[in-house]
């Protein structure tokens, strides 16, 4: 069972509960789907983009989580705009403003099983999320589980699952995304990226905010 989203007053951290897809298409634009189902903020979902040429995009659903986002993560555009998903089985529906996608998961592998075999308590910790770091960076070539971001904040994730994602249609400013590619080149929102394969991860997110 998830525990409820906490800030700890005395580091300023909050923590974010949900899953990450990390996807690549033919046409080269990357996309990065958020859906959190436990966060400072309640449930919602987020679109992190980056077009063949380099440009980063924010697709959020308010502007407060635009705004703590933006301060975290480094884009050239933020868009604020309802940001919708629907998951039916294996099946996930996206729709966040001129982006619509589609995507379906596989069967989980042998690192999957490993990871949901972490007990929860552990894996929300960050001392946890560091130790991992370096065999993340072994198994998952651009995959970071502890970093700096933006204005003084630090991060931790700790993944808890991790399916394949085997089938992708989307559509973004009215043109087609193209056949399912790998995540290349690393996206640029942080100081990581996604696996290179296409994948849906279940993870915890730690922030620590910096200085007031």
């Amino acid at each position: 069972m998830n525990r409820s989203p906490v800030r700890d007053a005395s580091r300023h951290r909050v923590r974010f509960e949900g899953w990450i897809a990390g996807l690549g298409s033919s046409s080269g634009t990357r996309v990065v789907l958020g859906h959190w189902q436990h966060s400072p903020f309640g449930a919602f979902s987020d679109v992190m983009l980056e077009r063949a040429g380099g440009e980063r995009l924010l697709f959020a659903p308010t502007r407060e989580t635009a705004d703590f986002i933006a301060a975290t993560y480094v884009f050239d555009t933020v868009h604020v705009v309802p940001v919708r998903v629907g998951v039916t089985g294996r099946t996930w529906t996206v729709t966040a403003g001129p982006l619509t996608l589609r995507f379906v998961t596989g069967q989980r592998g042998p690192l999957g099983l490993l990871l949901r075999a972490v007990p929860g308590a552990l894996a929300r910790r960050p001392a946890w999320s560091a130790l991992l770091d370096r065999p993340a960076r072994l198994l998952l070539p651009g995959v970071r589980t502890r970093g700096s971001a933006r204005t003084g904040r630090r991060e931790w994730y700790s993944a808890r699952d991790l399916r394949p994602v085997h089938l992708v249609s989307g559509v973004f400013e009215g043109t087609a995304l193209g056949t399912p590619a790998p995540v290349e080149p690393p996206v640029r929102f942080g100081f990581g990226s996604v696996p290179r394969k296409p994948a849906l991860t279940r993870v915890t997110t730690t922030v620590e905010l910096g200085p007031e």
